[in-house]
């Protein structure tokens, strides 16, 4: 009678994980034929965040805004990245077609600093697409622990945590996150789906038990994120691959599949929370407000608001990164209206000042 109860108490604690509280945000890379590599992510939070899209040329001298030890280095690629309060980085492309997307996740634990430089995780990303051109080329470096990155609190009040998922035009793949004060690196074209808490492994845990299961019959349908990572998973895995020909548009010296993109913006938006949703008693689920598309091979960042509601994109092909160009932003804030491809909007800018950190 004993040996029954095994599976049941499984299928318990797997239900347990998932009912976690997180800040739901999902990431997805897809991957077809003709070399597509498209990575979509959503934004899902609890206000409206005055996100804007920037243009980063090469050349920058950065600072990691973390205390007088800061990291310190220059930009070697330009690139395109959506920014949160005027503050961070948390999605983006680089001039390469590495792409970028942070997530919220509550339970990180970056350590303490040590004698390494520090890094103020507004910076994280942005310091990833200012100086790799692949995911291997990340990972090695980060695997050493350049810096230590300082978590400080958020202009809403809430703790600046999150992991960090990085693709590049291969399909590679790489999640990096810091558990126990660890950095753990988990690399690999399989690593296609990113969400938010219970850690990485733990997702991965308990997607194998939804994929026992097979999503045909049966997948989790709450906004959870352990049942969001559930179908990302299955859509990506479902969705086809193959390019079909009536969806081929024609781009200068290139061509490019829409039907693709169109599978991508298809499952965020299938992972997506409707605008206006909450949850009970766990008031860190919160609505979807933008979602992002970069097309890594052919260098377009695809911007989909969900509160205007409006969809628009940049070519990068279409903006310098030269050196000594001037940074540049896009206002998306406010509800402003774009169409089409809207590299000829961007304006001259001051750089924003990124969310600043004191080492503990």
């Amino acid at each position: 009678m004993k040996a029954p109860l095994l599976p049941a108490l499984g299928f318990l604690a797997l239900i347990a994980l998932s009912l976690a509280p997180a800040r739901a945000c999902t990431r997805v890379l897809y991957t077809g034929e003709e070399n597509t590599v498209i990575v979509g992510r959503s934004m899902d939070w609890s206000e409206d965040m005055g996100t804007n899209l920037w243009l980063f040329p090469r050349g920058l001298e950065r600072s990691g805004s973390a205390g007088p030890a800061s990291l310190r280095w220059t930009s070697k690629y330009g690139s395109v990245a959506a920014s949160i309060y005027e503050v961070a980085t948390v999605d983006g492309i680089n001039e390469k077609g590495l792409a970028a997307n942070v997530l919220y996740l509550a339970e990180s634990d970056y350590g303490s600093v040590g004698d390494r430089p520090t890094l103020s995780i507004s910076m994280w990303a942005q310091y990833v697409l200012d100086n790799f051109q692949t995911v291997a080329e990340a990972v090695e470096a980060l695997s050493q622990e350049p810096f230590r990155i300082v978590a400080p609190m958020m202009p809403n009040g809430v703790p600046a945590q999150g992991h960090l998922a990085i693709s590049d035009p291969s399909g590679d793949s790489a999640v990096f996150e810091y558990v126990a004060g660890k950095l753990v690196v988990h690399h690999g074209r399989e690593y296609t789906v990113m969400t938010n808490s219970p850690i990485y492994s733990e997702q991965l845990a308990l997607n194998t038990y939804w994929q026992s299961i097979g999503g045909t019959v049966f997948l989790p349908g709450t906004n959870r994120a352990s049942d969001r990572f559930a179908r990302a998973s299955f859509f990506v895995g479902a969705v086809p691959k193959k390019v079909a020909p009536a969806y081929i548009a024609a781009v200068p010296d290139r061509q490019f599949n829409l039907q693709a993109l169109a599978c991508v913006l298809s499952i965020m938006r299938a992972v997506s929370v409707p605008l206006g949703i909450t949850t009970p008693n766990a008031p860190n689920i919160a609505s979807t407000i933008w979602r992002t598309a970069a097309d890594q091979k052919n260098l377009i960042y695809y911007f989909d608001s969900a509160t205007t509601p409006n969809t628009f994109w940049v070519k990068l092909a279409d903006l310098s990164f030269a050196k000594d160009a001037a940074v540049q932003r896009l206002e998306v804030a406010g509800g402003r209206i774009h169409s089409g491809n809207a590299a000829k909007l961007f304006a001259p800018e001051k750089p924003f000042a990124w969310l600043a950190g004191t080492p503990k």
